[in-house]
């Protein structure tokens, strides 16, 4: 007969091989990350967490990388919050002049109204910013919010403090060098979708509103998308910078929450800075989602 003692060791052990598994795998993903990380020419950072079990997997995860619109995610909550608070209302109409329909930039917004002069419901402001990265509406919810530090400030109040939100889409388009002033370590990003996720910050029904927003998103298709099984939920924010006098772009992002078979969610935040070939930067990217998800999923 098994003694007591003798029991309590054998779970000892278990529980041992139990845990000492768990870091080999875990750091199993993070080195097939890295070698994806190292595949491409470029500066690499990337941050997952599983929403519910809370395990963490991150490369280069707490270094600086430019936003680009990313950082319409971030921007999206705090107007969400402002409403919340009673400063404004979804159906509220918002002046767009013609004034603020940024040229040379990308804006559906500006298509569809070209002449401006028109009333605008924040919520197809909001619409606009989120799923089609819409520049000019992007710069009027700045505006509307009083500003850059008002919306990074909020952002900072949630507990993240490794971001920062200091310039519009006008102020990078003026000099590429600037988008490196909007940056966020991949860690602090994935922190922030989860808070959203887990309704933190938002009410539930602005929570599903904007998380509806990210998963409508035409952007950004042959990235963390790409990979995963038809079907999969994403609900993600791509950033994209174009390119210097040399070919250099400042930046190819997706970040998002992705949905599993089984219910549970991953958060993904991966930026890649100063490449020179897009494509091998949205392909490194799906790789990392995939084996994320291969990962997450057993597979």
């Amino acid at each position: 007969m098994i003694t007591s003692r003798i029991k309590t060791l054998l779970l000892v052990v278990i529980l041992f091989a139990v845990h000492a598994n768990g870091k080999a795998q875990k750091k199993s993903l993070a080195t097939a990350i890295d070698q994806v990380v190292r595949s491409i020419d470029a500066q690499t950072g990337v941050a997952i967490l599983h929403i519910e079990n809370r395990d963490t997997v991150s490369v280069h995860g707490k270094a600086h990388f430019p936003m680009q619109s990313v950082f319409k995610f971030p921007l999206a909550m705090a107007v969400l919050h402002a409403v919340e608070e009673g400063k404004f209302t979804l159906d509220q109409k918002i002046h767009v002049r013609k004034e603020d329909l940024l040229a040379n930039t990308w804006s559906p917004m500006a298509k569809k109204y070209p002449e401006g002069n028109v009333d605008v419901p924040l919520h197809e402001l909001l619409m606009y910013t989120v799923s089609f990265s819409d520049n000019s509406t992007c710069d009027i919810l700045f505006r509307l919010m009083g500003g850059v530090k008002n919306v990074q400030k909020y952002i900072h109040d949630l507990g993240i403090k490794s971001i920062a939100i200091v310039a519009t889409e006008e102020e990078m388009h003026r000099e590429w060098s600037v988008q490196f002033t909007n940056w966020c370590e991949p860690v602090a990003m994935v922190q922030l979708l989860d808070i959203l996720y887990k309704q933190k910050a938002l009410s539930k029904d602005n929570t599903e509103l904007l998380l509806k927003w990210m998963i409508e998103t035409p952007t950004g298709a042959h990235r963390i998308k790409e990979l995963l099984p038809a079907g999969t939920i994403v609900a993600h924010k791509t950033g994209t910078g174009g390119p210097d006098d040399k070919g250099v772009i400042g930046a190819i992002n997706d970040v998002g929450i992705v949905t599993l078979p089984n219910g549970k969610h991953i958060a993904i935040a991966v930026y890649i800075s100063r490449t020179t070939d897009e494509k091998k930067a949205e392909e490194a990217i799906a790789k990392i989602a995939k084996v994320a998800y291969d990962y997450y999923t057993g597979q």
